[in-house]
C-alpha cells in the first residue's frame, strides 16, 4: 500500500533543541514505521537546516525524491512551548519554504497512483501551495483530510472546500466544536461525525480526544476508543501517528472497532516518547493495545 502526504516539513524548535516536524513527515514516517510504501510532497530551502531535515528524514529510510528546494525563502521553522506534557503551544513563522510548493508534471501520476492521499488545512494558508493542493486533489482516488486548525493560519471558506474535497476527515474534539459552530450545528459528538459525513459526503469522520481516547464515524455508524493510560514525555506526534495507524487499517480493510484501537494505542505509545517520530512498530501498538483491555 502506498500513500503520499503533502504539506509543511519543518522544524519544531523546543526548549530542549530542534526537532524534525511537520504533521505530513510525521505522517509519512509513522507509515513508513507500519510498513507502507510513504512519499512526501513537501519543500525546504537550500540552507543547512534544510539540508538537515532532508538527512533526517532520509536516514530513517523514508523518500524525499519529492522534497523541493528553494533559493528564495528559508526551511520553515515552528516555535513550540511545551506548557505541561499534554499541552503545546506553537508559533509557526510565515513566509517559508513550504509555503511555495510547485506544481510539477510527475506529481499528479503519483497521486494518482497512491492507496491514499493526506493533506492538512497549514499547508494550505499560502496561495502558492493551496494552488498546488488544489491540482493535486484532482488526481486523487482517496483523500485524506488532516484537519490543523493553527490560528491566524486557516480560513473558514478554504477549510469547507477541503472538508468538500475528503473522503476521510481526522481533527481533535477543539477542531470539532469550532467547525460545527460554523454551520450552528451540534457539536455533540453523537450527532456531529454523523452530520459532518452527511453534509460533506465523507466515508468516515475521526475525532482524537486526547486521553479520552477517540471516536470515529464510519458505515453509519459511531465506534468509540478509550484513553489508554501511560507516562507521557510530550504528545508531539502523537495525532500523526494516531491517523497513521488508522490509515493502515483503513487501507487493510480493517473493521472499524480494532483500526480506531489500534490507532489510540499508537497515538498512546508516541507520547511515552521525546519527540514526534519515534521508530515504534506495529507489534509495539499491538502489545500496547492488549496490555490495556
Amino acid at each position: 500500500m502506498s500513500v503520499v502526504c503533502f504539506g509543511e516539513m519543518l522544524w519544531d524548535v523546543l526548549p530542549t533543541g530542534r526537532q524534525a516536524g511537520g504533521a505530513p513527515l510525521n505522517v509519512a514516517m509513522h507509515l513508513h514505521h507500519f510498513g507502507l510504501t510513504a512519499q512526501l510532497i513537501s519543500r525546504v530551502g537550500h540552507d543547512d537546516l534544510g539540508t538537515e531535515l532532508l538527512d533526517f528524514a532520509e536516514a530513517k529510510g523514508l523518500s524525499t525524491c519529492y522534497v523541493q528546494r528553494g533559493e528564495t525563502h528559508l526551511t520553515g521553522v515552528v516555535k513550540a512551548n511545551v506548557g505541561d506534557s499534554n499541552e503545546v503551544v506553537y508559533k509557526i513563522v510565515q513566509p517559508v519554504a513550504w509555503d511555495y510548493i510547485q506544481y510539477e508534471a510527475p506529481l499528479g501520476p503519483l497521486v494518482e497512483t497512491a492507496d491514499a492521499f493526506v493533506f492538512g488545512s497549514l499547508a494550505a494558508r499560502s496561495s502558492t501551495t493551496r494552488e498546488t493542493l488544489y491540482r493535486l486533489l484532482q488526481w486523487a482516488p482517496f483523500k485524506v483530510f488532516d484537519v490543523n486548525l493553527r490560528a491566524p493560519h486557516y480560513s473558514r471558506s478554504v477549510v469547507t472546500y477541503l472538508l468538500r474535497q475528503a473522503n476521510l476527515v481526522k481533527l481533535n474534539h477543539h477542531e470539532l466544536a469550532e467547525i460545527m459552530g460554523w454551520f450552528g450545528a451540534s457539536p455533540d459528538e453523537e450527532t456531529a461525525l454523523h452530520w459532518l459525513a452527511d453534509r460533506f459526503q465523507l466515508q468516515a469522520v475521526c475525532v482524537t480526544k486526547g486521553a479520552d481516547g477517540a471516536v470515529l464515524w464510519a458505515g453509519q455508524q459511531l465506534y468509540r476508543s478509550p484513553g489508554i493510560a501511560v507516562a507521557v514525555q510530550d504528545t508531539i506526534g502523537s495525532g500523526d501517528a494516531f491517523l497513521a495507524a488508522l490509515l493502515k487499517g483503513w487501507l487493510a480493510g480493517q473493521a472499524p472497532a480494532d483500526m480506531l484501537a489500534f490507532a489510540c494505542a499508537a497515538g498512546s505509545l508516541v507520547a511515552t516518547y521525546q519527540g514526534a517520530t519515534p521508530a515504534i512498530s506495529a507489534a509495539q501498538v499491538l502489545a500496547l493495545a492488549a496490555s490495556s483491555t
